[in-house]
This record gives structure tokens, C-alpha cells and sequence, in this order.
């Protein structure tokens, strides 16, 4: 039994409901009967009309607008939006009733305008707006209703929904198509009668019957089958923008009404077979791009969609089934063997095997001990186990998934962008030359004018032009999303093209980053060195400072504690100020220092020396292979570290590379990528600490690892959700192949437009083949953008 208001399983043994028209309708918790009563009390309940029954095709009325307020309520909002922080706003609205790139142009530009908002990013192929908002600014109820004013319905994106929404175009589409299709062939059987049969030897009364025959199937073609490219067309004149549906509806309603006045008047000619072909032939190449569509976004709704609805949550003195939406930060869930983690937590068990291939795309099980993070999404393939919630709904590491994956679906590579911009004046020209081959045809013969000039409209249609980017970007982000690599923006694409030198930092990177003690040297004879090691520490985040946080069990207390980036940290304790760090951190208390060179980890107060510390750790197994490819690919690896020379000398030499940097402070780093930058190098920067973060910004292309810290993560264009440096390459081959497939997508569109245009205009072409050779563009570029999805 789904929940009246939430539409998630009612969890046994609750029995709450809701009064709505007369009837009881069953609710999963305490908070969905409570929205759920506001909403109905206050006379808002055209909502849930308008979320379940509405068709997709039947546009908001203005009182129906004020009932998008209704996702303004907190309650609502939670399950959909993504707090980014500094008060902005970050939802995935699902679009309906785009039909080409200047669509998604149009909606862009128009929400552009409103104050609050950030930044909008419209995918063409899964239909899907991603909108940024100052919410003190602006509402979401308002960016729903801009898009409302020029005639899209934009609702929150959720996986079921989306299949749903899928589903109702389909069977629309299916209606429209079936009568297109019977009317068609019922039309051309009269056309034929009229071409082939006995045309001669029929009366002028008994061909005028079979015009208006013909008018009477072709009518519904007209009027019903059509109204998507009508309805498109007139969005596009509502906001002064020309779009791909104009030309379209200007060749059939023109076709249609000459045909009407030849039929009333018994003068002229009729093209009824002609655009009951055209449509029929238009209505199959949309309807297959839909279904192309709906494969190439299979799998990232699949994500979602495999989280359990139910959890099993600890009380007091027993256990409870909830819906997962009910979950909250502190919780104690239990999941048994063979389920999937609903939500991102802390491992309380001792051990657990988990399956983290929907993250990582690594099919090994993940083994995990007690305090080890677990995330939703996961399978546990081992005994029950106990997991202490952190993180739920839109916040766990699946959710922020989705999001990177849909801000790169939304993001446009250069060339895209460039053909949004001419579009309107493409469309412009094709206007302009159907317009000069009319009137060049009204005088070489006026017969033949109008059919000429509704091939050239169709014909030169640039629905493949538009489809040339977009589907092939959707195509490689989903690919590299099932390898466990997620894109926050197409960059990869541009940049991959000029590649010439990989930055890459040392410790996490190119070796493991599980650093170990091996050994230690005391200088002073002080019995607590271990616990202000220890204690200093634990106020850092980058991994060589992990084994030093557990030498002393009771570590010392500090205040004041400065993190000093790529030198060491400085701390107070017990009146005392202390620094732990590079030798080079310690040499500016005491430049007579000379220390050992093995121990690089230096303790010191300001009179003494205090301890050395041989901390290090193992190169990643791949890390040799890797980096030979790159060198065999003509790629210029340099390594950039903050560790000794002697230890970044050994790591360079074991692996071959030639250039690299020790010692480097992240100004360094950010000075040596701006250098070669400035000597015209496309830069790649693969780091994954929190010194690495300003120089991952300034990269033409950034990369890190999923268990990188925060700050490294949010300026990394890439994310390795796998931990493998394998997957540097993974991602440069996908780029080199998907740019490989726009071209070819873009080099057929734009040949298959300027050759037809004079056969066209010349009258060699029927507007039934000229709509019949437009549908099989498009399919042709989905269908080379779909090969992406094969490894």
C-alpha cells in the first residue's frame, strides 16, 4: 500500500490516514499526514490532481500556478534539493514537452532573468533542468512558474516519477502515431486512385468527393498527430525565439489550408497524402528518439531507484519498520544480509562485506571494520549488521551522485554552446531560403511552389544538428559513471584534445596514502613526546598524519592550533607553543638544525628539538604500469609534492618520470601550473588532499579520489570513484572517443543539410522523403551516440 501523499510503502502495523474527497487514504508516517492535512485544509488540493491525473499535455491554468507553492513547504523540498551552502539552492526538475536544443536554449534565457537565480543548465536528451537559486532571494514555486508562462511544466526529478513520465509520452505518442498512420494509409489509397488508377475517367464532382474524402482523414492528422510540433513552435513565438518546430508547422499548416481552399474552391492542388506522410514520418523519428532516450537514461535512474523504500530502525527496547524518508541523523538501523544500505552511516558491528559497485563500479566486495563509513547503496553481502546514520535523502554520497552526474548532463561542451547561439539565426535562414524558393517556384511554375517549398522546410531541418552533442555527452557520462568515474562538467571533452602534461601529487595518488611508523629517534629526554605528537596531530587531515594521531592514548591538549599548508602545524599546550612538520617548518626556530634523512616528521618547541619521525607509505600497484602509458601516449607526467627530495626523487625514479618537484608549498604547485599554462599546456592535475585544492581549481582539468578530503572533492572537475589510477585512462579514452563520435555526428548532420538543401529547392525531393530522410538523421546520430555505451 503506497503512501497518499509521499507515494513510499506504508510500513506494517501503521495506520494513520487522511480525509480527502470523502474518502480515507492510508499515509506512511506522522509528517506526511500532517503536510498532507495543511494541503487539504487549505484548499490547495488541486496539488495532488495536478501531480497524479493531469496529462502531460494539458497546460497549467493561472489558479493552478499558485499550487507550485505548495513545493516551496520544507517537508517537500527535503527529498528533492541540495543545500550548497551560502543560502543557495540546487534542484533537478524534470521538463516536459522539450523538443530540440533551442528548447533548451529558451528556457535557459528565460529563467537567466530572474533575480535569484545562479545558474541554468538544460539537458536536451533527458530533459532535465538543473537550476541554482539564492533562496532568499527567489522560490522555487516561482522558477516553476516562469517556466509555466512559456508553456513547460517542470516538476522535481525522481527516478519513478521520470519512468512515468516516460511511460505517458510513449502511449501518447503511440495515439498519435496510430492515427496518423490509419488515417496515411487511408489517404494515399485515395491519392493512388487519383494518380495511378483512373484518374482520367473520372468527373470533375467525383474527384472533388475524393479531395474531400482526403480531407476528412487527413483533418484529424492535422489537428491531433500534429499538435507537438504546433505547441513547440508556439512556445517559441511566445518568447520572440525561433525554435525547430517553426518551420515545421509553417510547411503543414500551410500545405493543409491550400489543400482546404483547392478542395472548397475546385482549384489548384491538394497535398493531403503528402503531409499525412509528413507527419506520420516526423511523429516515428520523434518517437524513436524518445525511446533512444529513455535507454541512454536507464541506467542513471536505476541508481536511485534500487535504494529499499523501508528500513528497519532501532528503538528503545525493540525494533521498528520505517520508511526510509523517516530516517534522521543518530539513527541505529539494521540491515540483513543480501539488503541494500538506505542510508550513508558508521559501521557499529565489527565487520562487515559490502558490494559498493553502484559507487565504485568495482564488483569486489569492500571489507569494512567498526567506525568505518558505509554508504546507501551499498549490498551487505555479509551477517546483519548495525550502522549509526549520518547522512539521508539528498545528502548521502548516492544523492550527491546523481547530482554531480546530472550538473554534468546539464553542462555543455564549447561546441554545444556555439550552436545554441546560431540556432535562432539557422532557423532564420531556413526561413529565409524556403521564402526565396517559394517565390523563385510562383514564377517558374506556380503549381509546384508550395509542395517545393514544404521539402525545403523539412528537409533542412537541424534536429540531428541539435541532437549531434548532447546525446553523445549523455552517452559517455553515463559509460564512465558504470566504471565508477563521475564528471562534474564536460571539460574533459575540450581539454582532452590539447592534453600535454599531468600534474600529480605524490602521497594518495601515485602511492596508497596508508602511511606507517617505521621508526622514531627522541632528542630531548621528555616522557610525553608521543602525546604531543599525538595531540598536535590530530589536528591535521592530510594521511602521514594518521599513524602519528594513535601513539599515545591520552594525547595532549592543544589550543591555538594553525595549520601552516605544506609546512606542519603550530600549537599551544600547557603554555607552551610547539610545531610539528617538515624540516624546513623546524629550521625556522632552530636553523642549525641538521636532521636525519630518514625521519622527515620533525617535533619541536622553540628551545629544542624535541622528536624525529620515519613516517611512509607504498606506491599503488597500477602506478608503474599507468604511468607508462601516458609517457607511450605522448603524455609529460610531472609530479609536484610537498615531501623531501630524497623521498620524491625515489618515487619518480621507481616510476620512471622524469620531472618533479619537492617541497613544494600549494603556491608552488599553483605557480608551476599557471607557467605551463602560460607556455600554451593544457594542464591535468590529479591531487587529494586540502593542499591540492587551489591548484585543482586553476587546471584546465582536475581529478581526485572519492575518499579525498571535502575541499579536494569540491574542486575536482573528476571524481575516481574506484581508487585506481587505471581509470586516468579510462577517462582520457572516453574523451578521445566521444569527442571522435560528436565529430562524426556533426560532420553527417551538417553534410546530410547543405547536400539536400538543392535537391530540395530544385523539386527533387517529396515532402515525404524530405520527412522521411530528416527522421532517419536523427536516429542515425542517436544510434552512433548509443555505441558509447559498449566497452
Amino acid at each position: 500500500m503506497e503512501c497518499f501523499h509521499c507515494l513510499q510503502p506504508v510500513p506494517k502495523g501503521v495506520d494513520l490516514t487522511v480525509s480527502y474527497k470523502g474518502e480515507k487514504h492510508a499515509v506512511c508516517c506522522a509528517g506526511c499526514q500532517a503536510v498532507a492535512n495543511t494541503i487539504i485544509q487549505h484548499n490547495l488540493d488541486a496539488y495532488y490532481q495536478h501531480r497524479d491525473e493531469r496529462p502531460l499535455e494539458t497546460p497549467l491554468l493561472p489558479d493552478e500556478l499558485k499550487q507550485l507553492s505548495l513545493y516551496d513547504h520544507p517537508d517537500i523540498q527535503k527529498e528533492f534539493i541540495r543545500d550548497a551552502g551560502d543560502n543557495i539552492q540546487i534542484a533537478t526538475l524534470t521538463v516536459e514537452n522539450i523538443t530540440c536544443g533551442a528548447c533548451g536554449w529558451l528556457i535557459e534565457q528565460e529563467l537567466m532573468r530572474l533575480n535569484g537565480i545562479r545558474k541554468a543548465v538544460v539537458n536536451v536528451s533527458s530533459r532535465r533542468l538543473q537550476v541554482h537559486w539564492d533562496d532568499g532571494a527567489l522560490k522555487l514555486s516561482e522558477i516553476l512558474q516562469a517556466l509555466a508562462r512559456i508553456g513547460y511544466k517542470a516538476l522535481p526529478f525522481q527516478p519513478n516519477e521520470a519512468e512515468h513520465q516516460y511511460e505517458k509520452q510513449r502511449k501518447s505518442y503511440i495515439k498519435r502515431l496510430g492515427v496518423a498512420g490509419i488515417a496515411t494509409m487511408q489517404v494515399m489509397m485515395v491519392a493512388f486512385g487519383l494518380y495511378f488508377g483512373v484518374g482520367g475517367d473520372l468527373s470533375e464532382s467525383l474527384q472533388r468527393f475524393l479531395w474531400i474524402v482526403s480531407l476528412v482523414f487527413a483533418t484529424p492528422v492535422i489537428l491531433y498527430s500534429a499538435q507537438p510540433f504546433y505547441a513547440g513552435a508556439l512556445r517559441g513565438l511566445q518568447a520572440s525565439k525561433l525554435n525547430m518546430d517553426i518551420p515545421v508547422s509553417i510547411a503543414l499548416l500551410g500545405a493543409y489550408s491550400a489543400s482546404v481552399y483547392a478542395t472548397i474552391t475546385n482549384t489548384g492542388e491538394v497535398y493531403f497524402e503528402s503531409i499525412s506522410m509528413f507527419t506520420f514520418f516526423l511523429l516515428t523519428g520523434r518517437f524513436l528518439e524518445l525511446l533512444a532516450k529513455e535507454r541512454a537514461l536507464r541506467f542513471a535512474t536505476n541508481r536511485l531507484t534500487l535504494l529499499p523504500k523501508l528500513a528497519i530502525r532501532e528503538t528503545a527496547d525493540s525494533t521498528e519498520e520505517v520508511a526510509v524518508r523517516q530516517l534522521k541523523v543518530g539513527d541505529v538501523i539494521r540491515v540483513k544480509p543480501g539488503e541494500t544500505l538506505p542510508a550513508d552511516g558508521h559501521l557499529l558491528s565489527d565487520k562487515a562485506q559490502v558490494d559498493e559497485s553502484l559507487l565504485t563500479g568495482e564488483s569486489r566486495p569492500a571489507a569494512k571494520i567498526k567506525g568505518n563509513k558505509v554508504v546507501a547503496g551499498s549490498l551487505n553481502q555479509s551477517s546483519p549488521i548495525r550502522v549509526e546514520v549520518t547522512e539521508v535523502a539528498q545528502q548521502t554520497v548516492l544523492a550527491g551522485i546523481i547530482a554531480m552526474q546530472d550538473a554534468a548532463l546539464a553542462d555543455k561542451p564549447k561546441v554545444q554552446q556555439v550552436i545554441d547561439k546560431v540556432a535562432g539565426y539557422f532557423i532564420a535562414g531556413i526561413l529565409l531560403t524556403a521564402t526565396v524558393t517559394f517565390l523563385a517556384w510562383w514564377f517558374i511554375n506556380p503549381e509546384h511552389a508550395l509542395w517545393v517549398t514544404l521539402a525545403v522546410l523539412v528537409a533542412t531541418c537541424p534536429c540531428a544538428l541539435s541532437l549531434a552533442a548532447p546525446t553523445a555527452l549523455t552517452g559517455i557520462i553515463h559509460r564512465l559513471n558504470n566504471d565508477g568515474i563521475l564528471l562534474k562538467n564536460a571539460d574533459v571533452i575540450e581539454s582532452v584534445k590539447s592534453l600535454k602534461t599531468v600534474f600529480l601529487d605524490k602521497t594518495g595518488t601515485l602511492t596508497e596514502g596508508k602511511f606507517k611508523l617505521l621508526s622514531k629517534r627522541d632528542y630531548a629526554k621528555c616522557h610525553h613526546n608521543d602525546a604531543l605528537t599525538a595531540g598536535l596531530e590530530s589536528h591535521s587531515e592530510h594521511p602521514i598524519a594518521a599513524p602519528l594521531k594513535l601513539l599515545s592514548e591520552q594525547p595532549m591538549a592543544f589550543n591555538s592550533v594553525e595549520n601552516y599548508q605544506g609546512l606542519g602545524l603550530e600549537g599551544i599546550a600547557e603554555g607552551i607553543r610547539y610545531r610539528i612538520g617538515s624540516r624546513a617548518f623546524i629550521q625556522q626556530w632552530h636553523p642549525q638544525y641538521q636532521p636525519d634523512g630518514e625521519h622527515q616528521v620533525v617535533l619541536a618547541n622553540e628551545s629544542e628539538v624535541l622528536a624525529e619521525y620515519h613516517v611512509d607509505d607504498q606506491l599503488r600497484p597500477e602506478a608503474k604500469e599507468t604511468i607508462t602509458t601516458l609517457q607511450q601516449q605522448g603524455y609529460n607526467p610531472v609530479i609536484v609534492s610537498g615531501d623531501s627530495k630524497d623521498r620524491v626523487e625515489r618515487v619518480a625514479h621507481s616510476l620512471g618520470i622524469k620531472e618533479w618537484h619537492h617541497e613544494t608549498k600549494p603556491e608552488d604547485k599553483l605557480s608551476l601550473i599557471t607557467d605551463a599554462q602560460r607556455n600554451g599546456h593544457t594542464v591535468w592535475m590529479i591531487g587529494d588532499g586540502i593542499n591540492d585544492s587551489p591548484v585543482l581549481a586553476q587546471a584546465d582539468l582536475s581529478m581526485t579520489f572519492s575518499s579525498a578530503s571535502d575541499l579536494a572533492q569540491t574542486s575536482a572537475d573528476v571524481i575516481l570513484m574506484g581508487e585506481s589510477l587505471w581509470q586516468i585512462e579510462t577517462v582520457i579514452k572516453g574523451a578521445t572517443k566521444v569527442r571522435s563520435i560528436m565529430r562524426q555526428n556533426f560532420t553527417w548532420a551538417l553534410l546530410y543539410n547543405v547536400s539536400i538543401l538543392p535537391f530540395a529547392a530544385f523539386g527533387f525531393v517529396a515532402p515525404w522523403a524530405a520527412a522521411l530522410g530528416m527522421s532517419l538523421s536523427s536516429l542515425l546520430v542517436i544510434a552512433n551516440s548509443l555505441r558509447l555505451y559498449k566497452k
